[in-house]
This record gives C-alpha cells, sequence and structure tokens, in this order.
C-alpha cells in the first residue's frame, strides 16, 4: 500500500505548502567479522539479511572503543547500530579492545551494558526488541517505576544489559552503587538514546548523572564507551561530549537507509486547531489510514481523541495516548497500534520517541513542537514498512507558526537544531556534586569529571554546611539523601501537591516554580480532562486543596515583574544599537487573577492575590535603544511598542533556539535604571540559565528581523495571537502598540 495524498487535502485553501520528499535507496555493508555467528544468525532470523553502511559505521567505531554519536533518520536502523557491538560484548564475552579494569571481570559475569532512555516506554519496546533475538545470554531486563522487587533484584544481581532511565539512576543505582558492584564493575558501555530530548536544565541534569556514573564505573574499574542515538539532531557529537564529559566522539550522521517518500503540508485552519486536527484525524481513520494526531497537552489528547471517536463508525479504534496512564494500559495501547487494531490516536510528545509501531500511514501535528528535530522525529513515525508517508502540520494562532506557514523554506530547507544545555549550570551543578560527594567524597582528581568550577561550588556548598572540607577533599556528613532534593526534570524546588479536598486524594503535582501561577487560591486546574477549583494554596506546605467543579471559566494569573542585571558576560554592535548578554535577577510577583469565560474567553471580572515574591537569577538577552531612535513613535505608545515587540520576540525565538515559549520569559520597559534606556530583555526561565538567550544573542540579527517580518506581515489591525497577544502574560496583554512595535525594531536593526 503507498500512501497518497487524499484530493479533498490538497484542495483545501487552507493548505499553505505542499512538500515532497521523493524516496531513496540505501547503501548496504556486510556484518563486521568481529560479529559472532549466534548475534549474526539472531539478527538474520528478525528479517535483516545486510546492514546499511552507517550501522557498521557507528558499530565498528564503537567496538574499536571510541564513543558514538549517532544521528541519522527515524527507521534508519540506529538500534542495531548500536546494539551489534552490545551484544558482541555480551553474547561472546568479546574484549575488542583494551579497557582500563582494575582486576577485570573477577565477577564471572561478564561485559554489562547500560540503556538509557528518556521515557519507560520507549525502554520496554527497546527491552522487547532485545529479546527477540532470543539470545540467551542478552536477556535484556528494565530498571524503573513500573519494576517490582523481583525485577529490581534481578537487574541488580544478574543484569547484563539493563534498560533503564536517568531518574531511576540517579535516584536508586547511583546512591546505593555498593549494591550495583557487578554492573559498574563490569560495564563495557553505556547507550543514549533520544539524545536530542536532553536539552536545557533536564540535560543539564542528566549530564550531571552521567558524569557521576562514569565516576563510580572507573572507581570500581571499568571504562565505558557511550553510544548516543537521536534521529534529528545537529551536532551530535559535540552533544555526547556535552552530555557525558567524553573526548574521541564519532559522529555518525549519514544516513545510508533507504527511505520512503514524504508528503508534508503546512495547513493554516480556520477554527480551533484541535477541533480541525480531530476532524481530519476521523477523516484519514475512515479512509483506512492509521494516523497519529499529536497534540499540544494531555487535555487536548483527550477531547481530540473524545472528538474523533464521535465521528467514525467504530469508535474504540480511537483512543489517546499521554503521560499519565498506568503501565499496563501504556502497553496495551502500544500493542494495538503495533499490531494496527487502532486506527487513530490523538497524543501527546509521550509517542514522539522510537516506540515501534511498524510505521503508521499519516501524522497530524497539531501546533509546531518548538523545534525542528521535535516535528522531524513526529513525522518520522509515518511511513515505515515500505509506506509512503503523509505528513500535516496544523497551525496554531501565534507567531511562530504563523511565520512558518508564510516562510516554508524554515521547515523544509533549514537543518535541525543543536541541542543547547549547558553542564556547568552553578543551580544544576551543584546539588550533583552534593550527590556525588555523599556516593564517594570529591576530590580535586574529580575536575575530569565536573570539570573548573569544582573547588569554588563545592566550597560554597560546605560553607552552606551541606558538605564537609577536610585536607583529603570534601565529604557529605548529614543523615539525609542528597539526591532526594534534585529533580531532574524540575529546576525550581519540592513540587506541589494538588490534593482533592473531600478525600486527601493526590490528584496531581505542579512544579514550585509555576505554582503561584497554576494552583493560587481560586485557580481553575485541569486535570486528565477535569476540572477542578482550587480552594487554599499553602506555598510552604507544598499543597493545594482542590474540589471538582464546573464553573463555566477558566483563570488567568496576573502579575508584576523587575528585573536587575547582575553581570554583564557579553556585548557586541546590533543594528542602530548593542545586544547584550548577561546575568540578571528577575522578581516577580503574582498579584491577581482573572476569570474568562470557558467558550467565548471573555473577561468576566479580576480578583486580588498576595502571594509574597519570587527571586530568579538566570540568563538573558537583551537590546537598548536609545532615545535617538525613538523619534516618531508617540510617547504614549512607548511602552505598548516595547511590550509587543517583546511578545513577538518571544513567540519567535523557538526558530532559533531548541526551546518553547514556556521555557523562556521576558520583560521591557522604557527606562530601565540599569542601562538607561529603553531596554527589552528576553530571558531564560530556568535558574542558572539552559542556554536559550545565550543563542538568542548569537542569532540576534536573524531572530530580530524575523520579529520584524511578523510584525509587518500580520493582518490583523491591532494585535493577535499570531503577533503580539501572549497567553503567558502576567500583565494580561497590555499595553499593546503593534505598529509602534514594528516602527521600533525597524529603528534599531538600522531601518528608517
Amino acid at each position: 500500500m503507498r500512501v497518497a495524498v487524499p484530493d479533498w487535502l490538497t484542495a483545501d485553501p487552507r493548505v499553505r505548502h505542499h512538500y515532497h520528499r521523493p524516496a531513496v535507496a540505501g547503501v548496504t555493508a556486510p556484518f563486521p567479522g568481529w560479529v559472532g555467528g549466534d548475534v549474526r544468525a539472531a539478527v538474520q532470523r528478525s528479517g535483516v539479511a545486510e546492514l546499511w553502511q552507517h550501522q557498521v559505521v557507528a558499530a565498528d567505531a564503537a567496538h574499536a572503543g571510541r564513543h558514538v554519536a549517532l544521528a541519522t533518520g527515524t527507521a534508519s536502523g540506529k538500534t542495531l547500530g548500536y546494539l551489534l557491538p552490545v551484544l558482541a560484548a555480551v553474547v561472546d564475552d568479546e574484549v575488542g579492545f583494551e579497557v582500563a579494569r582494575r582486576g577485570p571481570l573477577e565477577l564471572g559475569r561478564g561485559h554489562s551494558a547500560l540503556y538509557l532512555a528518556p521515557t519507560k516506554a520507549l525502554a520496554h519496546d527497546q527491552l522487547r526488541v532485545v529479546n527477540g533475538l532470543e539470545l540467551t545470554r542478552a536477556r535484556g531486563c528494565t530498571l524503573d517505576g513500573d519494576s517490582d522487587a523481583v525485577e529490581r533484584r534481578y537487574a541488580r544481581d544478574f543484569g547484563r544489559l539493563v534498560l533503564t532511565n536517568p531518574d531511576m539512576l540517579h535516584r536508586s543505582v547511583l546512591p546505593r552503587h555498593q549494591n550495583w558492584t557487578r554492573l559498574l564493575s563490569t560495564l563495557r558501555y553505556v547507550v543514549v538514546d533520544e539524545a536530542h530530548r536532553y536539552r536545557g536544565v533536564f540535560g543539564a541534569h542528566v549530564s550531571a548523572v552521567l558524569r557521576r556514573l562514569r565516576r563510580l564505573a572507573n572507581h570500581y574499574g571499568a571504562d565505558p564507551v557511550f553510544l548516543s542515538a537521536s534521529a534529528t539532531v545537529s551536532g551530535a557529537g559535540d552533544l555526547l561530549t556535552r552530555l557525558a564529559g567524553v573526548e574521541d566522539v564519532v559522529e555518525v550522521a549519514s544516513d545510508t537507509s533507504a527511505r520512503p517518500a514524504l508528503d508534508y503540508l503546512l495547513w493554516q485552519p480556520e477554527g480551533d486547531p484541535h477541533h480541525e486536527a480531530a476532524d481530519m484525524l476521523a477523516r484519514l481513520v475512515g479512509e483506512g489510514r492509521q494516523t497519529l494526531a499529536f497534540t499540544t497537552s494531555r487535555v487536548q489528547a483527550e477531547l481530540v481523541a473524545l472528538r474523533a471517536q464521535r465521528q467514525v463508525a467504530d469508535p474504540s479504534r480511537v483512543a489517546s495516548y499521554r503521560g499519565g496512564y498506568l503501565a499496563e494500559d501504556r502497553r496495551l495501547l502500544e500493542a494495538g497500534l503495533q499490531s494496527r487494531r487502532l486506527a487513530g490516536v490523538a497524543c501527546t510528545n509521550a509517542l514522539e520517541l522510537g516506540v515501534d509501531i511498524s510505521g503508521v500511514d499519516a501524522v497530524i501535528t497539531c501546533g509546531f513542537p518548538g523545534t525542528l528535530a521535535a516535528l522531524w522525529q513526529q513525522a518520522g513515525r509515518a511511513g515505515r514498512a515500505g509506506r509512503d508517508a503523509l505528513g500535516i502540520l496544523l497551525a496554531r494562532p501565534d507567531p511562530l507558526d504563523a511565520f512558518l506557514c508564510e516562510h516554508p523554506d524554515l521547515v523544509f530547507d533549514r537543518p535541525v537544531e543543536r541541542t543547547v544545555l549547558h553542564p556547568a549550570n552553578p543551580h544544576v551543578l551543584a546539588p550533583h556534586l552534593a550527590a556525588a560527594a555523599q556516593e564517594l567524597p570529591l576530590t580535586l582528581e574529580d575536575v575530569r569529571y565536573f570539570g573548573d568550577t569544582l573547588p569554588a561550588l563545592a566550597d560554597g556548598l560546605a560553607r552552606a554546611g551541606h558538605l564537609r572540607r577536610r585536607a583529603s577533599g570534601w565529604f557529605w556528613t548529614r543523615p539525609d539523601r542528597a539526591v532526594d532534593a534534585i529533580d531532574l526534570r524540575s529546576a525550581g524546588g519540592r513540587s506541589v501537591e494538588v490534593v482533592e479536598d473531600a478525600t486527601g486524594r493526590v490528584i496531581g503535582q505542579v512544579d514550585a516554580a509555576s505554582a503561584d501561577r497554576t494552583v493560587h487560591e481560586g485557580a481553575v486546574y485541569l486535570h486528565q480532562g477535569e476540572q477542578w477549583r482550587v480552594l487554599t494554596y499553602d506555598r510552604e506546605a507544598g499543597a493545594a486543596l482542590a474540589a471538582p467543579d464546573r464553573p463555566g471559566y477558566f483563570t488567568q494569573p496576573l502579575g508584576e515583574s523587575d528585573v536587575r542585571v547582575v553581570e554583564g558576560l557579553r556585548e557586541r554592535p546590533f543594528g542602530a544599537t548593542r545586544v547584550c548578554l548577561g546575568t540578571v535577577e528577575l522578581t516577580s510577583q503574582v498579584t491577581g487573577f482573572l476569570r474568562r469565560d470557558e467558550a467565548s474567553g471573555k473577561v468576566w471580572d479580576s480578583h486580588p492575590l498576595d502571594l509574597p515574591r519570587r527571586v530568579l537569577r538566570t540568563q538573558s538577552v537583551w537590546v537598548t535603544v536609545p532615545a535617538v531612535l525613538l523619534g516618531g513613535i508617540a510617547q504614549r505608545d512607548l511602552a505598548g511598542a516595547a511590550h509587543a515587540a517583546e511578545h513577538c520576540a518571544i513567540g519567535l525565538l523557538p526558530m532559533f533556539a531548541p526551546c518553547d515559549r514556556w521555557d523562556i520569559g521576558g520583560l521591557s520597559t522604557t527606562l530601565h535604571p540599569d542601562t538607561g534606556e529603553l531596554t527589552i530583555f528576553v530571558h531564560d526561565g530556568h535558574p542558572g540559565g539552559a542556554g536559550f538567550a545565550e543563542r538568542g544573542f548569537e542569532l540576534a540579527e536573524a531572530w530580530w528581523s524575523a520579529t520584524l517580518d511578523r510584525l509587518r506581515t500580520c493582518s490583523c489591525a491591532a494585535g493577535c495571537p499570531s503577533c503580539v497577544v501572549s497567553p503567558k502574560c502576567g500583565n494580561g496583554n497590555q499595553p499593546l502598540a503593534k505598529d509602534a512595535a514594528a516602527l521600533l525594531v525597524s529603528r534599531f536593526l538600522g531601518g528608517d
């Protein structure tokens, strides 16, 4: 079956662009000579008679002891690229290269390997692939939150190919490393799958975990080879170096696999994009095309599936898939996709990763997912097993999506983004140094793992009472576990639990950084398609009491914020002015909230709140505009011009840095006390910074030129969600002056 673009799609005026990528033939290569007969026979039984050339290049390099970053397309066979050397080591106990071991393999269990995935679903899918090869000595085992006590003991005592995730490694394996001596002392390979997901603050956390792992493996005599895999990333070798702190990385980015043809459409909806996504999902399913629809949230995944179910002949063949489901429910849904029992699934990016679903016929993406890497990762779920692929991006009404519809070359002609992360982020690294000191006392030699900032950070931890400095190094002396204070997926401190008032049942969690805005008293909290009204919020206790309610409105927080420049790091000429990068201190306070009609979005009323101020130190890029450039802009419009330009720039930064608008924030002022001029700040939303502001500094000309283009070309009269209206504005999008913003940006870019 070959998937053609249906006539009703190509003829629709909402299609803004049609991109076609022709099918390509692959380049094969024979199995390397070092692959043993049992492994080769098992792979061939699975249907692989020959390898793709890039698989052999990656496998040979890893077998020779070099770290490998494999970055080829979805369905290009990356799994075999990293599995071949792993299987050769585990099955054949084959050495292949000199490893730095003290007492090699003295435990009699041969080589071991760790496979790390960002999600449990992906690890379980890889387990199915490994165990499907039916190699007795290479039986894999998973270690995650779904593992029971027996499975955990087996992984600890007998596991030679352990499939887990960074969270489990961080919380269970490394703090109890004495119990994992068998694994750590024989660790030959560490596979880091879907490496592009480890970006920003989360990537910095995972980087620290991998460096702690290397340190403990070396302590027990092992020096593992790291292999990273990602379908969509630029600079894969540099990414692996930053993640694991390893050198001598071989980057394999030339994809030699066969690929089906792809037709990809840019679609600009006339109404609600999620409603149109549901309608499109139902119609494609009705035509016999197995289809995935990627949505923007867990709630939307449920709602899109429900709307589509109402339009198909057999509603049981359409389902939703998102995070938060029980393990058995996830496995059932994945099996339904693999067997094609499920014809349509509305999902979140939980299904974006490499779960093998044998190739669907079409993929709908509702709203640009923030990066080209994520977009092509989602599109890559279609067209496997010889079927041509159909992909559709449904634009949302925001500046970035609208801009991409008008400039399709930015989607189809650009390489994917480089993954941005800063392993030396002190707000992330310092707690991990405390955890590392509890695992083994820190010494100056550990600079090789954690970098040159280690001594200063360790001394700071000692002054704060977390560590004790002695002549031989830094020691953890407290009775609690250091890792319990570190949440890999949040940098905002302890999460706030949302608790049902009547029963005491925990219904959800909110990270501390956003709790003031989402679970303040009176807030409407959405969870799994249900609405809850927050009755009380205790920030110190980390709890919000809520009751089920359907009040007919949703809430939008209002707030005040200020920014202070702590330190300028870099500065350069920019158009008619200058652009700067530095450390800033943000002070913010939620001061109230609006109640908006559930159907129309119209404001009902506003309510004040009395919450304390929050302080965040992070990195920001900023543009200063001297008064000489402000001629012709009415004084009454200056604040609205700066505010509108800030909103539009925030909406477009994800086109240039691997983030989404919720990772960043901004502030503008007509006369900032630290700069003495009108200043527009765009800052990282995480303590210490995440690299997004720095990327904006580096690409300021292209970024702000795109901002000016969006301000000038948006067809609205005075501002809309496609240009300057922000869904996260703490000031209720007041004031905004779109035309004045275009003139302002034109002036500082050097225009008239």
